[in-house]
């Protein structure tokens, strides 16, 4: 479902590079990219989604070629396909939850109506349903991550890709939501991949890759 092909990406010549000579998931199953802060988990997430382009080498989501693919064309099935958490968030303060969760899909199609159905349930499992209408600029950094987390599951996408999703939260609810995007992935047979430097996370996983193999 995803694979990856001799990609080689680097910021300048000289300075910070990774190669990925192979790198394979199929669907159902999830995958955790492991290292210390700095060691480029957050560049190789953005190269796995086409937000940055590699030197060499193939991404491949679903049979698509990133790289062949048209910027306005990668951007849509991101929408379509693709839930992504950033490690800082994206949200907007000015809108609610509940905005900001459905906001990626009022342009995309088809997903909006997917979205609005499954977000009540999401909130309740995140333990942020009864802030469903506040503004997150109210929120905890630990409910902003929830409600991110929220937004990138409530569509369906077929894949999945989260930037240390738990990094602001509390172990008990940092546990909780690695379960659920473990969960949610089996149960939906997408692909999950997370970032995180938390090795009590590590054995949920189906995989585990570590940065150091990747960078040069």
């Amino acid at each position: 479902m995803l694979s990856v092909t001799d990609l080689a990406f680097a910021y300048a010549p000289d300075g910070f590079s990774l190669r990925v000579p192979a790198l394979a998931l199929e669907s159902a199953s999830t995958l955790a990219l492991a290292g210390a802060s700095g060691g480029g988990k957050t560049t190789l997430l953005r190269l796995l989604t086409g937000l940055l382009t590699p030197q060499s080498g193939s991404v491949t989501l679903d049979g698509q070629n990133l790289s062949a693919m048209s910027t306005d064309a990668r951007r849509a099935f991101r929408l379509r396909e693709v839930g992504l958490v950033f490690q800082d968030f994206a949200l907007l303060d000015y809108l609610t939850v509940e905005e900001n969760a459905l906001l990626p899909h009022q342009f995309s199609g088809g997903t909006l109506e997917t979205a609005r159905k499954n977000l009540p349930e999401l909130l309740e499992k995140l333990q942020i349903d009864q802030h469903r209408h506040r503004l997150v600029s109210q929120l905890s950094q630990g409910e902003r991550q929830r409600v991110a987390i929220a937004r990138a599951l409530a569509h369906e996408p077929r894949f999945v890709l989260a930037d240390e999703p738990t990094a602001s939260l509390d172990p008990q609810r940092g546990r909780i939501v690695a379960d659920l995007l473990i969960s949610d992935a089996r149960r939906r047979k997408s692909a999950l991949i997370v970032v995180t430097h938390d090795h009590s996370l590590l054995p949920g996983f189906d995989q585990t890759r570590r940065m150091e193999e990747f960078t040069a």
